[in-house]
């Protein structure tokens, strides 16, 4: 209720990004205050042991995770580990710090539940995210999401990616190659098998130079067709990569019931929140038909309860993130996820969430491969 009433007279009479910064300086702000954080893990973040995951070689406290583009710049990870969160996926990031698009550049449409999204990847480089990250005390998980430099050309990417990583990996717990952004121009063309073929070699090459074998992710979007979706899950499979990352934002601003005319008088950019919900659970099935428990499938797009979440594991998500859900709830949100999962999870007299990943697909579509906890 006090979230409410904050967001309707205060973030809302404020532009989006802005409001965005204020949230966040207030909890980096509190950190400071000594015996604060400690009081926050135990009223926020309890960790119950039922919804403990263990996935891509890692533990996580709970399946809930922080899409990437909440925190750009790896400066409130903590702070959101201590909202109940089991990961945070920062970023995107780029090899060269960049201002990203003009502003205004995000639109909060609070009728659809969503917001339209053209920030272009606004960070401030790869070497500045990488010290962060290593002065970081180990909770929550931190992934970090890796991009274009909107400068480089598409056929010089590859080298691109590999700067990022030669300077990221080494303080990151998992990496995603985010080749689905709407807006970077072009960079949704390295969703084909061959350009992506190319760029997970690169990448891996990269990474066992350095002797670094951190767990590696590709980032969808969800205007691929069924039939692109499909041949990624299969080439995903044959490379060895780690999982998937589905949804990204979308360009169709037919999803919107009450918000498309607005959205289509933008003239680029991508939409997130509750339209997007069914679309992501159509890849997210589509994904774990294809795949079972050979990818690790990391659900994004319109997540706003502990049953959507609950949902998404049931079709074969191991791992959940939000971004527009966490906008519009508020900082208490992620507990009350978590407690309401809990209380799923005994109701259903299963000792831990795991035991759910993939039990709702159906018979022939994957589920003989995907029972139970993918391996870490």
């Amino acid at each position: 209720m006090i979230y409410r009433l904050f967001f309707r007279y205060v973030l809302l009479r404020l532009d989006p990004e802005d409001a965005h910064r204020l949230v966040s300086r207030i909890l980096r702000s509190t950190r400071r205050v000594p015996g604060i954080r400690p009081m926050m893990r135990a009223l926020f973040s309890p960790e119950p042991p039922c919804l403990e995951v263990r996935a891509l070689g890692l533990s996580f406290a709970n399946p809930l995770g922080v899409a990437a583009g909440v925190d750009k710049e790896a400066d409130w990870f903590e702070s959101l580990g201590d909202l109940g969160f089991g990961h945070v996926e920062v970023g995107t990031v780029t090899a060269d710090g960049q201002e990203g698009n003009e502003r205004p550049r995000i639109h909060r449409l609070p009728r659809d539940r969503a917001l339209h999204n053209s920030m272009g990847f606004p960070n401030p480089g790869a070497a500045k995210l990488a010290g962060r990250l290593g002065a970081r005390t180990g909770h929550p998980v931190v992934g970090v999401n890796i991009g274009k430099t909107r400068t480089v050309e598409l056929q010089d990417a590859a080298a691109d990616y590999r700067r990022s990583v030669r300077l990221l990996a080494p303080s990151s717990d998992y990496v995603v190659l985010n080749v689905s952004s709407p807006n970077t121009p072009g960079l949704r063309s390295m969703q084909g098998l061959e350009d992506l073929r190319a760029l997970i070699a690169a990448v891996r090459a990269e990474l066992q130079s350095m002797g670094a074998e951190p767990p590696l992710l590709v980032k969808i979007g969800p205007d691929l067709t069924d039939a692109e979706i499909e041949a990624i899950a299969d080439l995903a499979v044959e490379v060895g990569l780690n999982g998937i990352v589905a949804v990204n934002t979308t360009s169709d601003a037919g999803v919107l019931r009450h918000s498309g005319e607005e959205a289509r008088s933008i003239d680029h950019g991508g939409i997130s929140g509750a339209p997007l919900k069914g679309r992501s659970m159509e890849v997210l099935r589509l994904l774990y038909a294809r795949a079972g428990s050979r990818l690790v499938l990391v659900s994004v797009g319109g997540v706003e309860t502990a049953e959507d979440v609950w949902e998404r594991v049931a079709a074969g998500a191991t791992l959940v993130q939000a971004y527009t859900g966490f906008v519009y709830g508020g900082p208490l949100w992620a507990a009350r996820i978590n407690r309401r999962l809990a209380r799923k999870v005994k109701a259903a007299g299963l000792s831990s969430l795991g035991e759910l990943i993939g039990t709702a697909a159906s018979s022939g579509s994957g589920a003989d491969q995907g029972a139970g906890v993918p391996p870490g």
